[in-house]
């Protein structure tokens, strides 16, 4: 599969406007004392936006999905790491989908 100089220049101007906002972002947050209940809310919500992606595929799939969330979730309360969590779950989904 090969990809034309418009599909290429799409990827890029997509990944130029993701790191433009949040860079711009962090560059006026950090331009600001913020307070520590802000703080601490802003440090959850990477979890909280990967859980209302995922809870809903959760409940629509079968008990592979639902085997990977409990994974995941038994990961990331044993490591503390978003990566090594979201890592297992998809081995884990990948595993089951083969076996169930």
């Amino acid at each position: 599969m090969s990809l034309g100089p418009q599909a290429l220049a799409a990827i890029l101007g997509m990944a130029l406007a993701t790191y433009a906002t949040r860079a711009g972002g962090l560059w006026i947050v950090s331009r600001f004392e913020l307070p520590e209940r802000l703080r601490a809310a802003l440090e959850y919500t990477p979890g909280a936006i990967l859980l209302s992606i995922v809870v809903p595929a959760v409940i629509a799939g079968g008990l592979a999905e639902l085997f990977a969330a409990l994974a995941a979730a038994l990961v990331a309360r044993r490591t503390g790491s978003l990566l090594f969590a979201v890592a297992a779950g998809v081995g884990m989904l990948l595993l089951l989908r083969q076996v169930l």
